[in-house]
């Protein structure tokens, strides 16, 4: 485990993004909030803001870290039946939170794949990317040419 501990606190913020695609059934009672399950999007958004928070425990090598913020965002794409994820996660630490964010991002579209997994087992979860980052000594980071939901 890196020693962070003579590096300054700083504020740190991190973007995730992933996707999901779904069959045109699944996609249709993933939007129209029909799955027999429940409510999937506010029960996967609760799975990554409680996966963001425990990465220490599922990543080797990884900083306990108090996150400040945790937030996830949705957008369907009719066209592609695709389920678009994003999180954001914020600390006021010495490491940065992009494992958070990266986490998040994947635990939400597992959720949502245990969800609906009945009715669709050919989802495809993919393109799980980090977006941006600020703070720490290396700075910020931009992906080029990316739409943020």
């Amino acid at each position: 485990m890196v020693d962070v501990g003579a590096k300054p606190e700083t504020l740190r913020e991190a973007v995730a993004a992933g996707d999901i695609t779904l069959s045109a059934q699944g996609y249709r009672l993933l939007r129209d909030g029909q799955v027999a399950k429940g409510d999937v999007l506010g029960i996967a958004r609760v799975a990554g803001i409680m996966a963001a928070k425990r990465v220490d425990h599922l990543i080797p090598l990884a900083h306990s870290l108090i996150l400040t913020c945790v937030q996830v965002s949705y957008q369907f794409e009719e066209t592609t039946f695709t389920l678009n994820i994003q999180a954001t996660v914020a600390a006021h630490g010495r490491t940065g939170v992009e494992m958070e964010a990266l986490t998040a991002v994947s635990v939400v579209a597992l959720t949502v794949y245990d969800m609906l997994k009945a009715v669709d087992r050919g989802m495809v979860i993919g393109n799980i990317r980090l977006l941006n980052k600020t703070g720490g000594k290396s700075g910020s980071y931009r992906r080029e040419k990316e739409n943020s939901i």
